[in-house]
């Protein structure tokens, strides 16, 4: 299997999938659906339904039962995206390469086009009911629920924001990587198995190798933030720096930031291995997301 090949197969063939459920660009709030579509269609790794769809595989399952669920957690990672670089947040005018949703749109319209995406993500990811009304299509709804919201990366994104230069504890700064990052990873992995009928023992298993790749992805993308150029890494390089942010690296120093995601994501294929199913390019996956440049 040629990985990079593979890897690009299956990005085209989940942006199509995305692209069903987004919407037409027609009426009087046209310029919201404008928005909305912007924002899905300004590019990204389109990780999370990947991680979804790789696990669902893994667990046997098959058909589309799972495509609606993919477009809902894209939604609601892009939703994020955009609320994050609202001038409230982090004020950042070009993400992956691009002017932002609200540098495109205003900042009225970049709030409206966040909420737009959030409750567009539940009205997809409903659309399963259509499909097949089961405990496990509603378990998958009340993870994905939960993970986005205050339990979750809501909730890792407020302290962060109250935590802004303010000196912070190594506790406080694993909650918030484990929310912030890790909950969306962790509900993108746990509905791809849910849906495929996978154990409750397996599911927990699964959410805790979620949870690893999240926590080492994020303090990968802290390295990459001290270590990589504006041009590799697609966004301003420096920005924790710039925003007085404490992070992985300023707290444990980089070379045992890169000691640990070593250590973590070891952790996390362990995990994946000790269970009966396989796939091989989940795992590769995993590896490439920890290696990663950008």
């Amino acid at each position: 299997m040629n990985f990079k090949e593979e890897l690009q197969r299956r990005t085209k063939e989940i942006e199509e999938i995305i692209k069903e459920y987004l919407p037409e660009e027609t009426g009087f709030q046209k310029t919201v659906l404008e928005a909305v579509n912007y924002s899905v269609l300004a590019g990204g790794k389109r990780l999370r339904p990947m991680l979804m769809q790789e696990t669902f595989r893994m667990f046997g399952g098959e058909g589309k039962l799972v495509h609606p669920f993919m477009a809902a957690i894209e939604m609601i990672h892009t939703y994020s995206l955009v609320h994050d670089d609202l001038p409230a947040m982090d004020n950042d005018e070009y993400r992956r390469g691009k002017k932002t949703t609200h540098a495109v749109y205003g900042e009225a319209m970049g709030i409206l086009a966040g909420d737009g995406l959030l409750n567009l993500a539940f009205e997809t990811a409903a659309e399963t009911f259509s499909m097949e009304t089961s405990p496990r299509t509603a378990r998958a709804l009340q993870i994905l629920a939960r993970k986005a919201g205050i339990y979750g990366m809501i909730g890792g994104q407020v302290v962060d924001v109250e935590s802004e230069g303010r000196p912070l504890s190594r506790e406080k700064l694993d909650f918030i990587y484990r929310l912030k990052t890790s909950a969306l990873i962790e509900a993108s992995m746990l509905i791809g198995a849910v849906l495929a009928g996978a154990s409750e023992e397996e599911a927990s298993a699964i959410e805790s190798v979620a949870g690893d790749v999240g926590l080492a992805f994020q303090i990968q993308d802290d390295i990459l933030d001290v270590t990589s150029t504006l041009e590799v890494l697609g966004k301003p390089i420096h920005s924790d720096d710039k925003n007085n942010k404490t992070t992985y690296v300023t707290l444990e120093g980089l070379e045992k930031a890169k000691e640990d995601v070593e250590k973590i994501s070891e952790r996390a294929l362990a995990t994946l291995e000790s269970l009966q199913y396989r796939n091989e390019f989940l795992e590769e996956l995993i590896r490439m997301l920890i290696t990663r440049e950008k």
